[in-house]
C-alpha cells in the first residue's frame, strides 16, 4: 500500500531523530542545517531534503493534485456575476435623448450531464495516483543510491586499511629477510622477492586510497553533506539471508513495485482520455438559473427598469465537426495502446532485474560464507609459513604468498558481506518492500568508530 503524506512525515522525523547534532549547524534563519555526517541516518535525512530528483517528483505530486481538484470543480455549481454601466445618447425622429443604462446579472450553472467533464476528473485523480506512486518510486531509489554510496564508502576505507596492514607487514618481513640476507642466511633474490611485492602492496594500497576518495565525493554529491568519520559496520554482526523463493519475490514485485503500480495507473488515465474524447458526440445539459436587473433593451434601447428571474436547462447537441472528433478519438486509441505496451516493458524490467537481484543475494550469502572460511584458513596459513620461515623450513617467498593471500581473502570477505547488504536492498526497492523500518533497521547494524 503507498504511504500516506502523514506516513511520508512520519519517515521524515524518525530519519531526523537520528541526526547527529555534532554534524549540524544553524543557518541564518535559525534552521539547522547539516553540514558533515556520520551515520546512515545523517545521510538519509540530508537526501530527503537535497535530491533535485525528489523534489521534482513532490511537486508533480502536488501539481496531479491540484489538477484533480480543477477537474472536480468543473463539475461544482458556477456562479457568475455581470455589471454593466452605459452613458447613451439617442436621436430619432429629431429628437435627442441622453440617458444612463445599467444592466446587473447573476448567473448560476450547474453541469448536469457532461461526458467529457466526468471522464477528465476520473482522469485527473488517476493521475494523482500516478504521481503518488512515481514519488515513492523515486524516494525508494533516493533512499537505496544514498545506501549504496554509504557502504561503498565502508568498503572503501575497510579496504585501505587492509591495504596497509598489508604495507606494514610487508615491510616488517622484508626486514627479517634483510637481516637474514645480512647474515648470509638466505639469497639476495628473497630480498629482491619482498621489494618487489612491498612495492606492489604500495600501489595497491594507492590505488585503494583514490577509490575512497570518489566513493567519499559520490556520496557527498547525492546528499549535499560532506563525509566525516562514518559509523562501522558491526564486525560481529550476522547479515540475515533473505527468506522466501524467487517467485515469491517476483509476485511481490508485480504487486507492489512502484513503477509498475504508475505504469497501471497511466493505462487507466489513458483509457479515460478515449472515453473523454468519445464524449464529444454525446449531449451535454446544464440547469442555468439567472436574475437580472436593467433599463435598456437591444441595442441599449431604454426601457423602464425590468426584474428578471430565469431559470431553464440548457441542451447543446453535437452534429458534425469536420471529422477532428474521430480523428481525437483515433488517436486517444492509440496513445492507450502505447501505455499498454510501456506497462508489460516495466513489467519485464521489474521482473527481470527482481530476478537478477534475488539471485545476487542468494550468491552473495554463499560468497559470505566461503569468504568467511578462507580468509580463516589463509590466517592459519600465514602463521604457519611464518613459524616455517623462523625454523627454516620454508622460503620467504612462501611467506610473502601467504601474507598476500590472507589480506586478500579478508578484503574478499569485506566486499562479499557489503555486497550482501546493497543486493538485500535492491532486491527490497524492486519487489515495493522497501520500508522506514528497513533503512532503520540497517542503521542499527553500524556501530560509532572506536578511537
Amino acid at each position: 500500500m503507498p504511504m500516506s503524506l502523514k506516513q511520508i512525515g512520519a519517515l521524515g522525523l524518525c530519519l531526523a531523530a537520528w541526526l547527529t547534532p555534532a554534524g549540524a549547524a544553524l543557518a541564518q534563519d535559525g534552521t539547522t542545517v547539516l553540514v558533515q555526517g556520520s551515520t546512515l541516518e545523517d545521510f538519509f535525512t540530508s537526501a530527503l531534503e537535497y535530491s533535485p530528483q525528489l523534489r521534482i517528483a513532490e511537486e508533480r505530486w502536488s501539481v496531479g493534485i491540484q489538477q484533480r481538484k480543477a477537474a472536480s470543480g468543473q463539475l461544482l455549481p458556477q456562479l457568475n456575476g455581470n455589471a454593466s454601466v452605459s452613458d447613451n445618447t439617442q436621436e430619432a425622429l429629431g429628437n435627442l435623448a441622453e440617458y444612463r443604462g445599467e444592466r446587473y446579472s447573476l448567473q448560476l450553472t450547474q453541469v448536469l450531464f457532461n461526458w467529457q467533464a466526468f471522464n477528465a476528473r476520473r482522469q485527473a485523480a488517476i493521475l494523482e495516483d500516478l504521481a503518488e506512486a512515481e514519488y515513492f518510486a523515486t524516494l525508494a531509489a533516493v533512499l537505496t543510491d544514498v545506501a549504496e554510496k554509504y557502504f561503498n564508502v565502508l568498503q572503501a576505507e575497510d579496504a585501505v586499511t587492509s591495504a596497509a596492514a598489508e604495507v606494514e607487514a610487508v615491510s616488517n618481513q622484508m626486514a627479517m629477510v634483510q637481516r637474514l640476507y645480512e647474515l648470509q642466511q638466505v639469497q639476495i633474490t628473497d630480498y629482491y622477492d619482498a621489494q618487489a611485492r612491498l612495492a606492489f602492496a604500495q600501489a595497491q594500497q594507492l590505488d585503494l586510497e583514490s577509490q575512497l576518495a570518489l566513493a567519499r565525493e559520490e556520496l557527498r554529491a547525492i546528499t549535499g553533506v560532506n563525509v566525516g568519520e562514518l559509523f562501522r559496520l558491526d564486525p560481529a554482526l550476522a547479515i540475515p539471508n533473505v527468506e522466501g523463493s524467487v517467485e515469491s519475490w517476483l509476485e511481490l514485485a508485480r504487486n507492489g513495485n512502484q513503477r509498475i503500480r504508475a505504469r497501471e495507473f497511466a493505462v487507466d488515465a489513458a483509457d479515460k482520455v478515449v472515453a473523454q474524447r468519445q464524449g464529444a458526440y454525446m449531449p451535454r445539459v446544464s440547469l442555468i438559473a439567472q436574475k437580472q436587473l436593467s433599463n435598456i433593451g437591444f441595442d441599449n434601447v431604454p426601457i423602464n427598469r425590468t426584474d428578471t428571474d430565469y431559470i431553464g436547462v440548457d441542451v447543446q447537441i453535437p452534429i458534425f465537426a469536420g471529422g477532428s472528433n474521430r480523428a481525437r478519438v483515433a488517436e486517444a486509441r492509440s496513445q492507450y495502446r502505447i501505455a499498454e505496451n510501456e506497462l508489460r516493458q516495466t513489467e519485464l524490467e521489474i521482473v527481470e532485474s527482481t530476478r537478477m537481484a534475488y539471485l545476487q543475494v542468494k550468491s552473495a550469502e554463499l560468497r559470505v560464507q566461503a569468504a568467511q572460511r578462507l580468509a580463516e584458513s589463509t590466517a592459519l596459513s600465514y602463521t604457519a609459513r611464518q613459524r616455517g620461515f623462523e625454523l627454516g623450513t620454508v622460503t620467504s617467498v612462501d611467506v610473502l604468498n601467504a601474507l598476500r593471500d590472507r589480506f586478500s581473502a579478508e578484503r574478499d570477505l569485506q566486499r562479499a558481506r557489503y555486497d550482501l547488504i546493497r543486493h538485500s536492498l535492491t532486491l527490497r526497492r524492486d519487489a515495493g518492500t522497501l520500508s522506514a523500518e528497513d533503512l532503520l533497521d540497517v542503521g542499527t547494524w553500524l556501530v560509532e568508530p572506536q578511537d
